[in-house]
Parts: C-alpha cells; sequence; structure tokens
C-alpha cells in the first residue's frame, strides 16, 4: 500500500511563501514514524517541490492550517477527482469540520496520532469512515521518532525540528493553541528527546514547543540533561522565564542562542484584554536586558490592530525594537482564526470582513479595526516590515553582533529578501 502525506504550499503573496529559510513541519515526519511497515510512504512538502498528480497513492493524507486550506482543497479535489481518496487533518478541519467533509474522504479533527492506526488498518479492511475524532490527547511518552529521512534536505534551512511539549500554561484570546490544544501543557520525558537528539547528529536544534519553559521544572531538567550534548538551540518562550535566575543561567549552559517571545504589544491594557496580562510592558526593557546579558539573541513577536491600537502604534514598536537593540522581530496584523475568542468576538460585532483563507495569514487585514482603517492598518504593517529590515535599522538592532550575530543577520537577510519579494520590490 502506498501512502502519500502533503503540506499545501503557502500563498506565494504571502511574506510566509518568500521565505527562504524554511523548517519541515513535525506533524507529517511523525504520522510517517507512526504508518505500519505494511506502507510505502512518501512525503511532499508543496513549499520545496512540487506534487506529482500523475503518481496515483493508494492513499492521501494532506495536514491543513488556515491559510493554506483553499490550497489544501485543490490538492484534495484532484487526487479525488483521479479516485484517489483523501484525509485531511490539522488545526482548520478540527475548527471548520463540516467545510473540510466537502473535500475529502476523510477528515480527522484534533491529534491525528490519536487515531492514525485505527484509520489505517480501517482502509486496509474497506471500512473507513468519513470522521475520526480524537477525543483524547495522545500520551507524549515514547513518542515516535519523526521519520526525518523523507525530507529533502537541502531545501531547507536546517531539519534538525524537535518537540518537547505540547500547549501553552497561558489562554490568549488570539491564539489557537488553546483551541486545539485543550488547555494542558503535555511534556515528553528529558530522557526520549536526548536520545531523539543523540540521533540527529550536529548542527542546530529548533524546539517547536509553543513555550518551552512552560513547565519550569521540568524546562530545568530538560536543560541540564543539554548541557553535556553541547548543542545550540533556539525555542519559543515567554518572557516570565526571565523571572528564574537558575533557568535562565541553565537555558545558556545549554546551549540556548536565541529565543522567540511574543511581546504582542506596548500596551497593558490590550495584553489584560486579551488575557496575556502575565506580559509586564514595563518590564520588558530589564527582560530584555537579561536576556542579552546570558548572550540569548531575542526574536520579537508583536500584534498590530488590537482595538487598543491607533496608527501610532507601529513608529512606537520600532522605536521599542530599535532601542531594545532586538535581533529579529515578526509583525503579525490581528487575525481571527477559526476556534479563537477573538473570532467569535469579531463575528458578533459584525467586523469580520470575509472568510478567504489564503489572506488569513496575518500579512492581511481580514477584520474592521476600531481605531483605524483597514487601508491604514495595512499601510502601517508595511511601513513597519519596511523599516525593520532596512539596513540602517538590521545594523542598529544587530550590532555589535555579539548574539549569535552569523545567524541573525543570516535571518534578516531573509526575512528583508522575502518582503520584497512579496511587494514586487527588488531584492
Amino acid at each position: 500500500m502506498r501512502l502519500l502525506l502533503v503540506a499545501p504550499a503557502w500563498p506565494r503573496e504571502s511574506l510566509w511563501g518568500q521565505i527562504v529559510f524554511r523548517f519541515p513541519y513535525l506533524s507529517l515526519t511523525t504520522l510517517a514514524a507512526l504508518t505500519g511497515d505494511e506502507w510505502e510512504v512518501r512525503l511532499t512538502d508543496e513549499n520545496v517541490e512540487s506534487i506529482d498528480f500523475a503518481d496515483h497513492p493508494d492513499l492521501v493524507g494532506i495536514s491543513v492550517m488556515t491559510p493554506l486550506a483553499r490550497r489544501a482543497y485543490e490538492i484534495a479535489d484532484r487526487f479525488r477527482s483521479e479516485g484517489v481518496p483523501v484525509v485531511l487533518g490539522g488545526i482548520h478541519p478540527t475548527m471548520m469540520e463540516e467545510e473540510a467533509r466537502a473535500h475529502a474522504d476523510v477528515v480527522v479533527t484534533g491529534e491525528a496520532e490519536a487515531v492514525w492506526a485505527t484509520l489505517l488498518e480501517d482502509f486496509r479492511a474497506g471500512r473507513l469512515k468519513p470522521l475520526y475524532r480524537a477525543r483524547d490527547f495522545v500520551s507524549m511518552e515514547r513518542f515516535p521518532v519523526p521519520r526525518r529521512e523523507l525530507l529533502k534536505k537541502k531545501a531547507y534551512f536546517f531539519t534538525n525540528t524537535i518537540q518537547t511539549s505540547r500547549g501553552c500554561p497561558f489562554d490568549c484570546d488570539f491564539c489557537s493553541v488553546t483551541s486545539f490544544y485543550g488547555r494542558t501543557y503535555r511534556v515528553r520525558p528529558v530522557e526520549d528527546v536526548v536520545e531523539e537528539i543523540e540521533q540527529m547528529g550536529g548542527g542546530f536544534l529548533f524546539f517547536v514547543d509553543d513555550n518551552i519553559a512552560g513547565k519550569p521544572r521540568y524546562a530545568k531538567d530538560l536543560f541540564r540533561a543539554l548541557i553535556p550534548l553541547r548543542v545550540k538551540w533556539f525555542s519559543q518562550a515567554s518572557l516570565s522565564m526571565v523571572k528564574d535566575a537558575e533557568l535562565l543561567d541553565l537555558a545558556r549552559r545549554s546551549g540556548c542562542k536565541g529565543l522567540f517571545i511574543g511581546f504582542e504589544s506596548l500596551s497593558q491594557e490590550m495584553l489584560r484584554a486579551m488575557g496575556k496580562s502575565v506580559n509586564r510592558v514595563s518590564e520588558y526593557r530589564d527582560a530584555v536586558r537579561r536576556l542579552h546579558d546570558h548572550g540569548i539573541g531575542i526574536q520579537g513577536s508583536f500584534i498590530f490592530g488590537t482595538d487598543q491600537d491607533d496608527t501610532s502604534v507601529f513608529s512606537d514598536v520600532m522605536r521599542f525594537i530599535e532601542a531594545a537593540h532586538l535581533e529579529a522581530a515578526i509583525f503579525s496584523i490581528l487575525t481571527p482564526f477559526p476556534g479563537t475568542r477573538i473570532r467569535d468576538a469579531l463575528l458578533r460585532e459584525g467586523r469580520v470582513l470575509h472568510s478567504e483563507w489564503d489572506r488569513y495569514d496575518m500579512n492581511h487585514v481580514v477584520f474592521q479595526p476600531k481605531r483605524m482603517s483597514p487601508d491604514a492598518l495595512q499601510e502601517g504593517f508595511h511601513w513597519a516590515y519596511r523599516r525593520l529590515y532596512g539596513y540602517r535599522s538590521i545594523t542598529k538592532r544587530l550590532f555589535p553582533f555579539t548574539r549569535n550575530g552569523l545567524f541573525y543577520g543570516i535571518q534578516n537577510w531573509g526575512f528583508r529578501r522575502a518582503w520584497r519579494q512579496t511587494l514586487g520590490v527588488s531584492p
């Protein structure tokens, strides 16, 4: 039996469709690891290679995020028109089950690992059901090692991505993590993580956890175990980790070179309204200093378009980023993803403009802001990126290049190139 697993391409008009330093998705390589030996498994990431529609596998599985839904449905419809059954799963089908069922033979909701073996067994027995709902969260113990050998490794910036936890202890209105995983935070045994890392070989590691320090005691045990491995790693974390001196020191000693940090806003009122009051704007500069003092670079995340934002937000955020010398940043336009409380609120208020999923990429305005026009929000977003990835800002933020300057230099160049190509400007 032959199985094809597909990651749809990002829209070309999206910034994420232009990024050159790509990372592979763990979801598909993990499902491949859970597929029995009686299956021949192939994996196609359409962001790095074309789909061979002339080759008809026995079954196709497609992982779907909201901005990729339109392309996922096109792929599914194409295979189904040629008699190949299709399974759709991931966060978008979980939140938009009925919509997804119009384009699939099977829809999986929730964590697919919980039902994958049953689905494949039913397929072989000819009793495939139209819906498989994962009602329980999967155990993180003895989690399968992803089949990274299925990837076209040279097409990615690096393939050493690994997960130590699922979920997030916070419950922000704008985030779909809690909608999908519930308000849970589950961790893998440290020894399992170490064993997987040892199989990878050298190079940088990227922990894809939504918050690698969500359980400080676990994070400390993990970091202690990483120290003798002499790895260099990046991940995501909340600013609250800087309040634990031991945790921060262990992160440094274990090889942490950079963290993706969700600052989100410079307005404490906005943070409180969106459910992220754990962030304290008054403590931002001190938190950045502590991370930098430990040799840890920062990629900050900021959201534009909240009900507290007017057009001054763009210059305010840029002044903070440059004054704090954040090595990199990502700007997101507030996006009402299916399953989030912010979508429910904006729908009630009649402020969602459309459900053209291609544009739900956090780069496009899809709702009516309260204190500015949609055009002003879109233009301000572009202005902020133009300023951020101008050579003057890059040099100012990275100088004197002491915190892994090469990595962040490449990253800034990559985002500059991607942003300019997205707008049709010469790199």
